[in-house]
């Protein structure tokens, strides 16, 4: 079997980053590519892509069109084209998207569906 690596995300690129320092809880809606990198508890729903930082700890379920997860996720994840979980990502929960990719070292606590792609529904 071939080892995966998955490319990380330059911050540059992140329309929107939550600094170390922000804790936020309740419900998150965004349209443009946003990094966590401290503490979220609630409902995220994204249009775009999320990017979970590795020392970042979220509490929520997410709904994402990407989810990259390097840190901390207690919640059910769901994404429309793909989810990443680097190997210092630790899920506690269920994970849905077309295409998921794990490097070795990740934790996955919880179901793992990989579904049609939204564009082969249908057919």
């Amino acid at each position: 079997m071939t080892e995966v690596q998955i490319t990380a995300v330059d911050e540059e690129q992140i329309d929107t980053v939550l600094a170390s320092d922000v804790e936020f809880a309740g419900d998150m809606s965004f349209k443009k590519p946003l990094m966590i990198k401290g503490r979220v508890s609630g409902i995220i729903r994204s249009e775009s892509e999320l990017h979970i930082e590795e020392r970042a700890v979220v509490e929520a379920d997410i709904t994402a069109v990407v989810v990259s997860v390097k840190g901390s996720v207690k919640g059910n994840i769901v994404a429309s084209e793909r989810i990443e979980l680097f190997a210092t990502a630790s899920v506690d929960g269920d994970v849905t998207a077309p295409q998921v990719t794990m490097e070795t070292g990740c934790r996955l606590n919880g179901a793992c569906r990989m579904t049609a792609p939204a564009t082969d529904a249908g057919v």
